[in-house]
C-alpha cells in the first residue's frame, strides 16, 4: 500500500538530491528512511534557501517516488556518511506552502502552520499530499 510523506529539508539540500535522485532524512541518520517503501511518494518542503540561516522559502519544492526498497550509505567526507534512498523526481515547481494550510490535515492549527514541518520527515494522508501536488502542477502516477 503507498504511503505519502513530506520532508523538511533546505532548498539547497532539496536541489542536490534532485540532481542526484535521492532524498536523506535526520542528518543523514537512516532511522526514519526505513520507514519508506518503494512507490511511496516523498514531497519536500523547504523553510529556507540554506540549512539554518538561509532566507525564508516556505515552499514545497520537489516532488518524487521512492525507487528502492532500503536505504543506502555514502560517504561525504571522512566523518560524514549519510544514509539516503533512491527518488525518481516527478516534473513540478515550486508551491508556497501557506496559501495551502487551510486544505491540509496534518495542520492542525492555522495560525501555526510551520510546527508540523519541524518533525522533518513525516507521513501524510493521501489528500493531502494530492492537493499539495496539485499546487505543484506534478501529476502522480
Amino acid at each position: 500500500m503507498r504511503r505519502y510523506w513530506v520532508n523538511t529539508v533546505s532548498r539547497d539540500h532539496v536541489l542536490i538530491g534532485v540532481e542526484g535522485g535521492f532524498t536523506q532524512a535526520d542528518h543523514g541518520r537512516s532511522t526514519r528512511l526505513h520507514r519508506l517503501s518503494r512507490g511511496d511518494v516523498l514531497v519536500f518542503y523547504s523553510p529556507r534557501t540554506a540549512m539554518g540561516s538561509g532566507d525564508p522559502v516556505q515552499c514545497f519544492t520537489a516532488i518524487g517516488v521512492v525507487a528502492d526498497d532500503e536505504p543506502y550509505q555514502v560517504e561525504m567526507s571522512e566523518t560524514f556518511h549519510p544514509w539516503r534512498r533512491r527518488l525518481d523526481v516527478l516534473p513540478s515547481h515550486e508551491a508556497a506552502a501557506k496559501p495551502l494550510v487551510e486544505q491540509l490535515s496534518f495542520v492542525a492549527d492555522p495560525q501555526r502552520w510551520g510546527l508540523p514541518f519541524r518533525r522533518g520527515l513525516f507521513e501524510v494522508p493521501a489528500a493531502d499530499l494530492a492537493a499539495i501536488a496539485h499546487a505543484m502542477g506534478a501529476e502522480l502516477p
